[in-house]
């Protein structure tokens, strides 16, 4: 079974690559018993195709690299998302095969975008992690399916927090923010949680 990392470029620069080897290397020393710790920067050669336009470095690996794939990206608008329900769902390594995040994703009907429950308690959407504005502090969920780059960053920086959120939870909210690898906080979606249906 392989897993991946989705890695931005701009500029023809790699971001956030720490965090990325951090994840690799752990997901590769978990799952496969790997004691040797790879550094992205020297396996990662930019090819000459890649402008400074945002592209996406594909990493498919287990023991070693399967392939790596770059290619350009544009960032796709959210407008509604659609609460869907799994408790059994389980996601805690970047896993290649995405079977079962696509089955909640199906179930979106005419919204941009999904938000997984499990248990009860608030994950992620489809392709990011999620912050939700309280009037003063963003806070994450502390049961993500998967911790992102980009969430480990900004809970570095201290822009975003963690804890317990509870579907129950959701109204009193005022807002919700969805990031990953390819989308900055900067650049995040930002909706009233009136338009999680």
């Amino acid at each position: 079974m392989l897993c991946f990392e989705t890695i931005c470029v701009e500029n023809r620069q790699l971001k956030n690559l720490s965090y990325h080897e951090a994840r690799l290397n752990k997901t590769r020393q978990e799952l496969w018993g790997c004691m040797d710790d790879w550094d992205l920067a020297g396996l990662l050669q930019i090819p000459d195709h890649v402008d400074d336009s945002m592209h996406k470095c594909r990493l498919a690996y287990d023991k070693e690299i399967d392939n790596i794939q770059w290619e350009p990206y544009s960032r796709r608008t959210i407008r509604k998302i659609r609460r869907v329900y799994d408790d059994e769902i389980d996601y805690q390594y970047k896993y290649d095969n995405r079977d079962a995040l696509n089955a909640l994703f199906a179930q979106r009907g005419d919204a941009d975008e999904i938000l997984i429950i499990k248990k009860g308690l608030v994950t992620d959407s489809n392709y990011c992690n999620v912050a939700f504005f309280d009037g003063s502090d963003w806070l994450t969920p502390a049961t993500p399916l998967l911790p992102g780059t980009q969430r480990a960053l900004l809970l570095d920086q201290g822009i975003i927090r963690l804890a317990e959120i509870r579907e129950s939870d959701i109204a009193k909210f005022q807002n919700i923010r969805l990031f990953n690898a390819m989308v900055d906080w900067a650049h995040a979606a930002s909706l009233d949680v009136s338009l999680i249906a």
